[in-house]
């Protein structure tokens, strides 16, 4: 167990995945600017109940992912454009809101459990298929490039970033992130991914569909 600074917001952080965030509230210029003199991480976790900037502090879920800010560019009074990748998804298990302006957790490591590397074999295989489909149909309909080849080898980071790719709403993406296991995770995301298909599918069959953004319109 140990104390982690909190940052409640609107996004669903996974391991791997990348975080922009521009810093301009005074409670969390200084929380981040403590998380970049002691080179330590902060908690990212999607709200709850509340909201992400200015009044009280917002009520988060209660998993959530630890963030290493890897860039940050200082601009005018004290605010911040950062750059964090997340790295472990955590557990709180209490909140503090009277020792600092920002939210401070009591939590402890959450790794995703699984029977064996082998039981995930099959399971990433068939993700890894679904993925590149639907990269490749994302592809054709003009929605940029992307090299099936970057997708991670390892069947965890293979669903973290599978679900980092998705653009679904915060609460899928929370309710992926708060599985305890791995099977489940990669049978979920199999799942979304015949969905995300088929929607591709079907926008980018409309007349006049065009060109259109990175995922689907959800």
């Amino acid at each position: 167990m140990y104390e982690l600074p909190l940052f409640p917001l609107n996004t669903v952080l996974f391991p791997g995945a990348p975080l922009h965030l521009h810093i301009f509230e005074e409670r969390y210029k200084r929380m981040i600017g403590m998380c970049i003199q002691n080179r330590e991480p902060f908690g990212a976790v999607l709200i709850r109940q509340g909201a992400e900037a200015l009044g009280p502090l917002a009520e988060p879920h209660s998993i959530g992912c630890t963030a290493q800010i890897i860039q940050a560019v200082h601009l005018e009074q004290g605010r911040m454009n950062i750059v964090a990748l997340g790295q472990e998804r955590f557990r709180i298990l209490s909140l503090d809101r009277e020792a600092y302006p920002y939210l401070v957790g009591l939590v402890e490591n959450y790794p995703l459990a699984s029977d064996s590397p082998e039981a995930l074999e099959a399971p990433a295989k068939r993700l890894r298929l679904g993925v590149e489909h639907f990269i490749e149909t994302l592809v054709k309909a003009g929605g940029g490039e992307f090299d099936p080849k970057q997708l991670p080898d390892d069947p965890v980071m293979l669903g973290f970033m599978a679900a980092a790719l998705l653009q679904i709403a915060p609460a899928e993406k929370q309710e992926l992130l708060s599985l305890e296991r791995a099977e489940p995770l990669l049978e979920q995301l199999q799942s979304l991914y015949r969905r995300e298909t088929a929607l591709l599918q079907t926008i980018v069959s409309e007349p006049g569909a065009g060109q259109i953004g990175p995922f689907s319109r959800n």
